[in-house]
């Protein structure tokens, strides 16, 4: 056992999953986060954007802003950084984009938070590249 209270509801979760499913003995998280597809960018500008205020922000900015709370809540939520990257550059964002929103992240958040997004942007972007 952990004196860690997290890990341990943790790994109670994942015995309780894998009695329920044996299949799911070999599920990661990143297995699930390569089977979420990237919305196409009218989709989100609709659910996220224009469509859904036409005097607000667009979703290329909703998503930057989102990305920037994620770092600054120090990048924990690793999936959810990638994700949001990832719609990030199917709205329009650019990679300096978002690098800058990133590192303006480091004022609020700290320099550790913020190297940690770069990074997981950088799996993203990379990635991106390849493709």
């Amino acid at each position: 056992m952990t004196d860690n209270p997290f890990e341990a509801m943790m790994k109670m979760g994942q015995d309780w999953a894998k009695q329920m499913n044996p299949a799911m003995e070999t599920f990661t998280p990143k297995a699930w986060e390569a089977m979420m597809p990237t919305m196409p960018k009218d989709m989100m500008e609709a659910f996220m954007g224009k469509g859904l205020n036409p005097e607000g922000l667009d979703a290329k900015t909703r998503l930057l802003l989102t990305l920037m709370g994620l770092t600054i809540m120090g990048a924990q939520a690793e999936a959810q950084v990638r994700l949001t990257v990832r719609h990030a550059v199917e709205a329009g964002a650019t990679k300096q984009e978002i690098a800058e929103t990133i590192a303006q992240a480091a004022m609020f958040g700290g320099v550790p938070a913020m190297t940690k997004a770069m990074e997981l942007a950088t799996e993203v972007l990379d990635k991106g590249d390849e493709a």
